[in-house]
């Protein structure tokens, strides 16, 4: 799956998809045994969780098969789909990599190639979870997320460290997870029914109120800094436990963490019945809801939001430190 020039579908039928991507490097052939299974040739911002359900199943199917998966994936929407199935696939004990390209694979400048070697190697190495592999990065699925619409290095890793780094060779990270024998378990599943809504000064309270009463199952308020949201909004947050539909919030800040009991308006919010999403990707905010929705009942949605299934989030408060380059 990947996405075309312009933003349009590279509209190639089956077979043409698959020679494109076996043919990126033939020498890869040499090495590894790699067999094709072809899902769907779509633009990814059109994924949705019936998507990440068949990929899931998919994997489940022939997990006792193979060594590790790789995944090809349009950019746009692939963090989504990483940490969706870092719900999904509990106990993982391979690897499963996720890589695609910022340039079509047809173009000679394309960096199709280099991602897709990379990520093969990856899916070889001792090593286990849901990962992205883009440019010379390995990063944990449920903590990446898109940074830039046209760099190379597109993705990066949020609130955590890299798992890896890939140069002449792969470099493990302290944090990556060795491969296990334990049994997978599959729990496909998503309710989509949330809304995901930033708070910008002036929002109207029955703009809130309106989504409340249109269906929905769950809302995630991104909100200021360390998830602070206005006075305004505490009677939707009120409304909202009493119509039992959990309110996440998540900070606006692409890095760092929700810390709502530092002013009063936030305080007032956690006590008003809010989960705080604490140091969570947005993309791994929305999709664990999703999952939560569908497998538990309300009253146990803060628990699951609050459980580190993979290495998604971090409740202690001892975050990891940026990179910084002089």
């Amino acid at each position: 799956m990947h996405e075309a020039e312009h933003g349009s579908l590279d509209m190639l039928k089956k077979q043409e998809a698959i020679d494109l991507l076996m043919s990126l490097e033939p020498k890869l052939h040499t090495t590894t045994r790699m067999d094709v299974e072809y899902i769907d040739n779509i633009d990814s911002s059109n994924m949705a969780p019936e998507h990440w359900d068949r990929i899931a199943s998919i994997v489940a199917k022939n997990y006792k098969n193979y060594d590790g998966f790789v995944i090809t994936h349009g950019t746009n929407s692939m963090a989504y789909t990483a940490s969706a199935l870092s719900w999904s696939l509990r106990n993982l004990g391979k690897p499963v990599v996720f890589t695609g390209a910022q340039i079509p694979g047809y173009k000679v400048e394309s960096d199709a190639r280099r991602n897709f070697v990379n990520a093969v190697r990856i899916a070889k190495a001792n090593i286990a979870g849901v990962l992205i592999v883009f440019d010379e990065e390995l990063i944990l699925g449920a903590r990446s997320s898109k940074v830039s619409e046209s760099k190379l290095d597109a993705f990066e890793t949020i609130n955590w460290d890299l798992l890896g780094e890939i140069r002449f060779d792969v470099r493990l990270s302290s944090e990556s997870k060795p491969r296990h024998h334990r049994p997978l378990k599959l729990m496909t599943g998503y309710d989509s029914r949330i809304a995901v809504i930033t708070i910008v000064p002036g929002v109207p309270v029955r703009v809130l109120q309106a989504i409340l009463k249109s269906g929905i199952r769950g809302l995630v308020l991104r909100g200021y800094g360390p998830g602070d949201i206005a006075y305004r909004y505490l009677k939707v947050i009120k409304e909202a436990r009493t119509m039992k539909i959990p309110v996440v919030v998540t900070t606006q800040c692409i890095e760092g963490a929700t810390l709502m009991h530092v002013n009063d308006v936030g305080r007032e919010a956690l006590e008003a019945g809010v989960i705080q999403s604490h140091d969570m990707t947005i993309e791994s905010v929305s999709t664990k809801l999703m999952w939560a929705l569908k497998h538990y009942p309300y009253s146990q949605i803060k628990k699951i939001m609050h459980t580190n299934f993979v290495g998604e989030i971090n409740i202690e408060g001892k975050y990891k430190s940026v990179r910084i380059s002089a």
